[in-house]
């Protein structure tokens, strides 16, 4: 099963991607700031990070700069997920490493898409 790591500091945002997360047959872990993902994502060793961009401690850039910079976690895909939607934006997070960009408000179905490109799973269903 693949193990997805959601870093999210709005706790409504949080539970509702996480519960898509679960009900599409994920398993999630989560984090509220930028200092606890990375611990997470070194000590856990998700299949994917899925990284808000505006975090406590550490922004999601830096997180995102700093996963692909270690060795432990440099292959991890990191998918941002934010409301800043300038292209510049867009830019600056695929200049960090990562390896997609997601608006908010996203619609589910487009969310599990894009994971189930970096963390293929069996039944992935929301919403069917």
């Amino acid at each position: 099963m693949s193990r997805i790591l959601v870093v999210e500091d709005s706790p409504t945002v949080l539970y509702m991607v996480s519960r898509m997360l679960t009900d599409g047959g994920y398993q999630v872990m989560t984090a509220k700031d930028g200092e606890e993902a990375m611990t997470l994502a070194i000590k856990e060793r998700p299949s994917l990070v899925l990284l808000d961009v505006i975090l406590p401690k550490l922004n999601g850039y830096q997180v995102c700069r700093r996963m692909k910079s270690t060795p432990a976690t440099a292959q991890i895909p990191v998918i941002l997920i934010t409301s800043k939607t300038k292209e510049t934006d867009r830019f600056w997070g695929m200049e960090q490493g990562a390896d997609d960009y997601v608006t908010k408000p996203f619609d589910a179905q487009q969310l599990l898409a894009v994971v189930n490109r970096f963390a293929p799973q069996v039944g992935a269903t929301y919403g069917k």
